[in-house]
């Protein structure tokens, strides 16, 4: 159900809950100091309740009034990454819904670049808790059609076209002058590090949790099976038994292989989408291309990994667990 502008700022200032664009993927909004709200949220999405969210700001001000503290180099980071796809989880105010943390001392902050996003935040004067509008695991939308898919069409959404990024926000922790990175994104580590003037601190002891840690997720109802090459995902289709449709990340020397080595003839031609070697594409693409393909009724789908290199590392993340079997 499309909404306009208005009427999402209407809807989120009653309490109701609305799917949201911004530039990662879309979010199932809330008021993120209306309990009722948040729990619409996690019933919507059936979240697990200690998952906590991430809140939606519209101006690095107004960090003050959800963080008990924003240390010097947060306050560095916000400034270089922000409004863009970077989350910073800092210590929470106590006055913070438990709900919105999940019980965490701590609170997660973004502000997005998604212009209507930012244009909802500034006239609802709210902060938005905006999970992805999706059921928890599954597939996360990039269009307002994958929310209508995935949550049905009685969901009200403020469409803001096709998401830029494409894949969820870099998520960073905080504390005193030390930083934990807990969710890749496509502000690589390397970017965070140079802003920083230190790398991220080793090891997950004390991690505090993050959206998107789940070992099964972003995941489509297709099964997924990965491969390290092109080669080997096309040596499996000539034995597999089973209809699939196929992801290849790759350049031109693909084109080559698909001639020489075609796949098997299956009852229905197999679908072959194929993206270039590039981490930004990729990831704008990557969830609009599974969620074609899993309306394509085969009984897998066989994707090709990217290089295991640190620009690629918030795709491999997602595909990894995607395709993770409980």
């Amino acid at each position: 159900m499309r909404i306009s502008l208005d009427e999402a700022v209407a809807k989120l200032q009653n309490g109701e809950v609305v799917a949201i664009p911004t530039e990662t993927v879309y979010g199932l909004a809330a008021d993120a100091t209306n309990e009722s709200a948040l729990r619409q949220i996690y019933a919507i999405k059936q979240r697990p309740a200690d998952n906590p969210l991430i809140v939606h700001i519209g101006h690095i001000n107004q960090v003050n009034e959800w963080a008990a503290e924003f240390p010097p180099l947060a306050q560095k980071l916000a400034s270089a990454f922000w409004p863009g796809p970077f989350t910073l989880v800092l210590p929470a105010k106590d006055d913070v819904s438990s709900i919105v943390r999940a019980g965490e001392p701590t609170v997660a902050l973004r502000i997005p670049s998604h212009p209507l996003a930012l244009q909802l935040l500034k006239q609802s004067g709210l902060g938005l808790a905006a999970p992805s509008a999706n059921k928890y695991t599954q597939l996360s939308p990039t269009t307002a059609v994958h929310v209508g898919t995935g949550l049905g069409e009685c969901i009200p959404v403020l469409d803001g076209g096709a998401c830029q990024v494409g894949i969820e926000s870099t998520i960073v922790s905080v504390i005193n002058n030390d930083w934990q990175l807990l969710r890749h994104g496509m502000i690589a580590e390397a970017e965070i590090t140079a802003i920083a003037g230190k790398p991220a601190l080793a090891g997950l002891e004390n991690q505090p949790k993050a959206p998107g840690q789940h070992l099964l997720h972003y995941s489509p109802k297709t099964p997924i099976k990965l491969f390290d090459s092109a080669e080997a995902l096309m040596r499996y289709q000539q034995i597999s038994k089973q209809t699939c449709a196929v992801l290849l990340i790759d350049d031109g020397s693909t084109n080559k292989l698909l001639t020489t080595k075609p796949m098997k003839p299956q009852p229905v031609k197999p679908q072959i989408v194929q993206l270039p070697k590039n981490p930004a594409i990729v990831a704008e693409q990557l969830y609009g291309v599974l969620h074609h393909l899993d309306t394509l009724n085969v009984a897998q789908l066989l994707v090709q990994l990217p290089p295991d290199r640190p620009e690629w590392l918030a795709i491999l993340d997602r595909l990894t667990r995607a395709a993770h079997h409980p």
